[in-house]
C-alpha cells in the first residue's frame, strides 16, 4: 500500500500525511510541482520528527510518477468526491496506491482518466468534503484492514 499526493499545496497537510504514513508504515509518493517549497527544512517544520521515519519518493511530474507505477504494475486508486463507488465497497490489494488530489483543486481530468479506480467517502447531506489527510486516513484504515497490512506492534 502507498499514498500518492498529487501536487500538494498546503505544507501542514503534507506534514500530517507524512506523519500518518510513517506511523502506519506506508510509503508516500509526492508528485510535483508542490504549492510550497518542498525542502528538508520545510518538511522538518511541518512533519516534526516523523519525517525521518517517512518513506518518501519524489516525482517531478504526473507523467514521471505514472511511468514508475505502470512499470511496477500497481493499481492507482483515486479518492474523489466525484466518484460513484464508496470506499468500503471496494476490494483493495496490498500494492494499491491511494492517490490524493490537491487540497485546493483535486486532480485534472487527465489524471482522473488515468487511474484504475475512483472512490468516494459518503458524507452527510450538505457536506462537501473532508480534509485530505482525514480522507486518506479513513480509506487507508479500511485498505490496511482488508489487506491485513497493519504494522506489527
Amino acid at each position: 500500500m502507498r499514498i500518492a499526493l498529487y501536487q500538494p499545496d498546503i505544507p501542514q497537510n503534507t506534514g500530517a500525511m507524512l506523519r500518518t504514513a510513517a506511523c502506519l508504515g506506508v510509503p508516500v509518493d509526492v508528485i510535483g510541482p508542490c504549492g510550497f517549497a518542498f525542502s528538508e527544512k520545510a518538511l522538518r517544520r511541518v512533519g516534526m520528527d516523523y519525517v525521518d521515519r517517512a518513506q518518501i519518493a519524489r516525482h517531478d511530474s504526473w507523467e514521471a510518477f505514472l511511468a514508475v507505477e505502470r512499470t511496477a504494475g500497481r493499481r492507482l486508486v483515486l479518492l474523489t468526491t466525484r466518484a460513484e463507488v464508496p470506499y468500503f465497497a471496494f476490494r483493495f490489494r496490498d500494492d494499491d496506491v491511494l492517490v490524493m488530489g490537491r487540497e485546493s483543486a483535486g486532480v485534472p481530468e487527465a489524471v482522473e482518466a488515468a487511474v484504475d479506480a475512483r472512490l468516494r467517502i459518503p458524507l452527510a447531506p450538505g457536506m462537501r468534503s473532508l480534509n485530505v489527510v482525514v480522507a486518506a486516513a479513513v480509506v487507508l484504515g479500511e485498505a490496511l484492514r482488508q489487506t491485513r497490512a497493519f504494522p506489527e506492534t
